[in-house]
């Protein structure tokens, strides 16, 4: 399948996703998780919910899923850590919407935020549940500056909201954001909501610690003969504010971009070379590209995802419909691929990979094209992946990512779901 620059970076949309702790349930005992896929064919678009079965993986729908995402093209998910919220992207409605999940799994609608930008597509937020990153393809319009779009390429957007950890709302009742200042192209320093970020932006990695956050953008430069991604690091303080550490170049397109729990390695998809670029992070943010050269994997690879454990990595593969698994060094945080098979078959389009937090045995990916959801049982010992009970599972039309919480007390990890349309 081949698609324009434009479908294929939709597509490639990645976010850090943070899994959560924590949460208590008169559900049936055999539910370890809930699972929340967004689909984008419907107006509005729509989510759909299922419980894991802690056994076999399987997935089932609740009652009265899928429910309404709050706006048009969802593309983007992430819960908070706490297990207690879910925060969607809407792309065509440039807005996030914050949902309080019940203890059932259901979801109630609290807030409802536009972005300073356009086309928001994807989001991360810290471990201690404080800021809420959001990445807008094009950057707000300046007075008497230029208007951008798929016309008038510009510039993304990387947007920091404060979270009220006891009520889950961004940016307080005014959807404020935090002021950011950074120096323009022309050297002149400004203060705003957003600070600017690579061309085509895909992903948001926050770490684990909180201390950094990295983003992926398929045109680092304003050229339309440019070929060259990267990845733009900046650390950040309790507050918010962002100071850049400076841009990486990382392949021709990258697609998906993920940290490891423990904060020392980052992963980012390229859909274009068919590889996976892989970094060590320094305390000070600073990345380190490996000494090995980018792991080969199947065609099209679009999102990426850690296990809980930081193990192992898995790929989900748009136009080669698998996930490719790899083994991470411990030492080096170079992955190999995993002894035996290396790649597992899902559906048509896995357009997002994630793995389930509550007990790090179950991966799920959220399929474009047929309308369904891939479940793989994870080996602890090997990595490798074997198909779930009745899998796969249907789905809500178009689906573009994923998100999940434990049910019960388990182990936080971070993903990167990929959202597409």
């Amino acid at each position: 399948m081949k698609l324009r620059k434009s479908g294929r970076t939709l597509l490639a949309t990645a976010a850090s996703l943070g899994l959560g702790l924590g949460l208590t349930s008169c559900s049936p005992s055999n539910t370890v998780d809930f699972v929340y896929v967004t689909a984008s064919k419907a107006n509005p678009g729509q989510i759909s919910i299922y419980k894991v079965d802690s056994e076999s993986g399987a997935l089932t729908q609740i009652q009265d899923s899928p429910v309404p995402s709050g706006g048009r093209n969802p593309v983007s998910a992430i819960t908070s850590p706490d297990g207690k919220y879910l925060y969607v992207i809407n792309k065509d409605d440039n807005n996030i919407v914050q949902f309080t999940i019940g203890t059932d799994g259901k979801l109630y609608p609290q807030q409802t935020c536009n972005t300073p930008g356009s086309e928001p597509v994807s989001l991360a937020i810290n471990a201690s549940e404080t800021l809420l990153y959001v990445v807008d393809f094009f950057s707000p319009t300046t007075p008497g500056g230029p208007v951008y779009s798929p016309a008038n390429p510009g510039p993304g957007a990387l947007v920091v909201y404060p979270v009220d950890k006891t009520s889950g709302n961004i940016g307080g009742s005014g959807c404020t954001p935090v002021q950011q200042t950074f120096v323009d192209a022309n050297n002149v320093t400004q203060t705003a909501t957003y600070v600017p970020i690579g061309f085509s932006p895909t992903g948001v990695a926050a770490l684990a610690n909180g201390n950094s956050v990295f983003i992926s953008a398929q045109d680092g430069l304003p050229s339309a003969t440019n070929t060259l991604g990267v990845v733009d690091a900046f650390n950040v303080d309790g507050s918010g504010v962002l100071s850049a550490i400076t841009t990486y170049p990382t392949g021709t397109a990258p697609s998906a971009i993920a940290a490891d729990p423990t904060n020392r390695f980052l992963y980012v998809t390229d859909s274009r070379q068919n590889q996976m670029v892989i970094y060590t992070i320094l305390s000070t943010g600073v990345l380190n590209a490996s000494q090995n050269p980018p792991l080969k994997t199947d065609t099209f690879p679009v999102s990426v995802t850690v296990d809980p454990r930081g193990f192992y990595v898995y790929v989900a593969n748009y136009n080669s419909a698998d996930v490719t698994a790899y083994a991470i060094n411990q030492s080096t945080g170079s992955p190999s691929a995993i002894a035996g098979a290396t790649s597992f078959a899902t559906g048509a389009g896995p357009s997002c990979v994630i793995v389930e937090p509550g007990l790090g045995r179950f991966v799920y990916t959220a399929n474009f094209i047929d309308n369904t959801v891939t479940g793989l049982e994870l080996n602890p010992n090997t990595g490798a992946l074997t198909t779930n009970q009745n899998s796969p599972y249907l789905a809500a039309g178009q689906p573009t990512c994923a998100a999940a919480i434990p049910h019960g007390n388990h182990s936080t990890q971070a993903t990167s779901p990929v959202a597409g349309s």
